[in-house]
């Protein structure tokens, strides 16, 4: 019998639900670059796609950001910005 057989509702709640549980199909080619990747790092497919997805992620933000910002300045400055153009 197993042991989780044995949790409460709770840690069997918890159990299932820790994380986004997905499956990814993926072009063999990139699969067999992403396997290549973790066997040289000795570290699992799935470690390799967390720290893809995390760092696509964290360049989509940064490119947000920079596109606010951008858009803030250029409203701020937009007079300022046209007599340069003139000048």
């Amino acid at each position: 019998m197993s042991l989780r057989a044995f949790a409460s509702d709770a840690e069997r709640s918890e159990w299932y639900h820790f994380g986004m549980a997905m499956n990814v199909r993926l072009p063999e080619e990139l699969d067999a670059r992403i396997d290549a990747i973790a066997r040289e790092r000795h570290i699992s497919k799935h470690a390799v796609l967390i720290e893809a997805a995390t760092r696509f992620a964290d360049a989509e933000s940064k490119t947000a950001r920079v596109l606010d910002i951008a858009d803030e300045i250029s409203t701020r400055y937009a007079e300022t910005i046209t007599r340069l153009e003139d000048a």
